[in-house]
């Protein structure tokens, strides 16, 4: 279906001027929104340093380990496209609330395990929750919120929220488990899921397409398979490498799958993604900016943490540290996101962010074995995550903007996907060079410069790609 966008004014990937106040009930419903995405943002990272404390209490293997991380990765990833259609069909608030509702479960289950598998069904069912929950608490932040300056301002605290959540969960995640021990981590997402649930349903209006076509089974099972597939693949990599047959085998079908999906979409008469949609110059253009500043930047943050504690010698604490300091100037960097945006338009802010981003990433190949080396890599992640903030929010409203209300599950499922298929990526694909290092010095500096490299080829890429037929910024009542 081709998406008319002369009815929506600001359609463009630029955005006027203007930051609105919001209401009482507006506060609470962004704060509903935010706050559970932050829970899930806080998943991702929460668990990640108590690994090695949860493998001795519930005898898991070093190699099975990687399944803690696993098991959350391939439902939260393969599920997103569909979940973000069927909320669109059948109502986002019911499956926001279905999701909560499973993720407080499951994250109560991974609490209580007792054994491997307890724990790792625990971790499956955190995913599936978190696949409902992304893309619904997003597409009713962008149907709840008129798409300008108040839409871009509700995307900026939503964007600076997500940031902030990983970054907290690695510093939170180290902490918790050295007083209160592992389960406290799951312990924590139970506590958010219960003060989310019960304010959710009062405040959030529900919202579904006017009509309801049949949901598309050949383009979701296809999707839903080849995303399981690839993430399946890239995660498997990440620790063991690409040599292995699992990880060969399940990316040559995730490809396939994927592929056949795009065949599929063409041909079907109710698509689960439009194909006029991802031909849209926002949607593909801001995808692919979002894909690299996620993918490059998860990189970063994983090999940092290994040269600042095997290089430099840093303690976990100390490591945390430096990623709390990341984590507020991301903060502060989300406070200004709307306005930047409103001033300079979202392509200009794309563009600048991953500029930004890449620059300050290749000033990481001047560290070396000196400590001096910690205050260069604290200013240079930090500065490079205020830019990679502005790099995240600026291509979700790119990719958002112009697209009518029934469509809103959609685009922001592939927004969502794009996050998780970008973090998945990264490490595997470039992180590897520093892992299989014999010096981890000099392959954490060669990580750091082709990241820089791809981070700086994609912002020239997408600004070409945005700046035809793109619309100026214009003061406010020019319009």
């Amino acid at each position: 279906m081709a998406i008319d966008t002369t009815t929506h004014p600001s359609a463009s990937t630029d955005v006027p001027l203007g930051t609105p106040r919001l209401s009482t009930r507006d506060k609470l419903v962004l704060f509903v929104l935010c706050a559970a995405q932050f829970m899930v943002a806080l998943d991702f990272s929460v668990l990640n340093v108590a690994l090695p404390v949860l493998g001795d209490d519930l005898g898991m293997s070093r190699s099975a380990l990687q399944w803690a991380v696993t098991a959350f990765a391939l439902p939260s990833g393969g599920f997103l496209l569909l979940f973000g259609r069927i909320g669109d069909l059948y109502g986002r608030r019911r499956l926001f609330l279905t999701g909560l509702a499973v993720f407080g479960a499951a994250s109560l289950l991974a609490t209580l395990a007792w054994d491997p598998a307890s724990f790792l069904a625990g971790r499956a069912l955190q995913g599936l929750g978190a696949a409902a929950i992304v893309p619904t608490g997003m597409s009713l932040l962008t149907t709840t919120f008129p798409e300008g300056p108040a839409r871009d301002r509700a995307l900026g605290i939503s964007g600076t929220l997500l940031s902030l959540g990983f970054t907290v969960g690695m510093v939170a995640g180290g902490v918790l488990t050295d007083t209160l021990g592992w389960r406290s981590t799951m312990a924590l997402l139970t506590l958010f899921a219960l003060v989310v649930l019960p304010l959710a349903p009062g405040l959030l209006p529900e919202s579904r397409t006017p009509q309801r076509p049949r949901l598309d089974v050949p383009g979701a099972v296809t999707v839903t398979t080849g995303l399981l597939s690839l993430i399946y693949a890239l995660s498997t990599a990440a620790d063991h490498g690409f040599g292995r047959t699992d990880v060969i085998s399940t990316l040559i079908a995730g490809l396939l799958l994927l592929t056949a999906f795009t065949a599929i979409e063409s041909r079907s008469a109710a698509p689960l993604v439009s194909l006029p949609m991802l031909r849209r110059r926002t949607v593909a253009w801001g995808n692919l900016g979002g894909l690299v500043t996620f993918s490059m930047m998860s990189t970063v943050v994983f090999v940092l943490t290994l040269y600042l504690q095997e290089v430099l010698h840093l303690s976990a604490f100390e490591t945390g540290l430096v990623f709390g300091v990341q984590g507020v100037l991301s903060a502060v960097a989300g406070t200004f996101a709307a306005k930047v945006v409103g001033r300079f338009g979202a392509r200009r802010t794309l563009v600048g962010s991953l500029t930004g981003q890449g620059a300050l990433v290749a000033a990481l190949f001047l560290l070396n074995a000196h400590t001096w080396s910690v205050w260069l890599a604290t200013a240079a992640v930090s500065l490079a995550s205020m830019c990679h903030l502005g790099a995240i929010i600026s291509y979700g409203i790119t990719v958002t903007s112009g697209v009518p209300d029934e469509e809103q599950g959609l685009a922001t499922g592939l927004v969502t996907s794009t996050q998780q298929v970008g973090i998945t990526v990264g490490i595997p694909l470039l992180g590897v060079l520093a892992t299989t290092s014999d010096d981890l010095l000099a392959g954490a500096r060669t990580v750091f410069a082709l990241d820089a490299v791809v981070v700086l080829a994609a912002a020239v890429l997408v600004g070409l790609g945005l700046r035809s037929r793109t619309v100026e910024p214009q003061p406010l009542g020019t319009r």
